[in-house]
């Protein structure tokens, strides 16, 4: 049993931003290998955004912001491997189904290490730019879950109930009429 990453959507926000989003629960690798190709300041919009935030899923082959620290058992793994050599021959133009196969365990051998020392559980962010020589740089960030809450909102007089009496207004609309009003 060894760790890998996989993809975790908190919310729709990346079926929004990726040319396609990775579906929660995807063994996922960083998937920088994706941009290689790509020079520097050429890249826009959702593939742009892909290439800063997105970890790459390897059942859709899709983007993920936020991935989680999971066990993986060796099938499954193996899964992924074969896999992500299938995605790296046929959309990358691999010579050979060997060389596709090292690039995909060598890819998942550093997905892994990013789990070294981390939690089942452990969310991991990164941000993907290109440095000055225009050669690709990943940072990669650890979010944990807090135990308590950060600060107790309900003691601030923002959030303190008031009871508040209204009058009706005495206007009413005849909104039917406005509809059908020249503009």
């Amino acid at each position: 049993m060894s760790l890998l990453l996989r993809t975790l959507r908190l919310d729709a926000t990346d079926t929004l931003v990726f040319p396609l989003a990775a579906a929660p629960g995807e063994w996922a690798v960083p998937g920088g290998f994706a941009f290689w190709d790509d020079a520097p300041g050429s890249l826009s919009g959702k593939r742009q955004q892909a290439f800063r935030a997105g970890f790459l899923g390897l059942g859709s082959f899709g983007w993920s912001t936020l991935v989680e620290v999971a066990a993986c058992g060796a099938a499954a793994r193996e899964e992924a491997v074969a896999a992500l050599a299938a995605h790296i021959r046929a959309a990358y133009g691999a010579p050979d189904d060997a060389a596709a196969r090292a690039a995909a365990e060598e890819e998942l051998a550093f997905a892994e290490s990013l789990c070294a020392g981390q939690a089942p559980g452990t969310v991991l962010a990164l941000h993907r730019s290109h440095d000055e020589a225009g050669a690709q740089r990943e940072a990669f960030r650890t979010l944990h879950r807090r135990e308590a809450p950060h600060r107790d909102f309900g003691a601030l007089p923002v959030f303190a109930i008031a009871e508040v009496t209204e009058e009706e207004p005495q206007d009413s609309p005849d909104l039917a009429a406005l509809l059908k009003a020249p503009r």
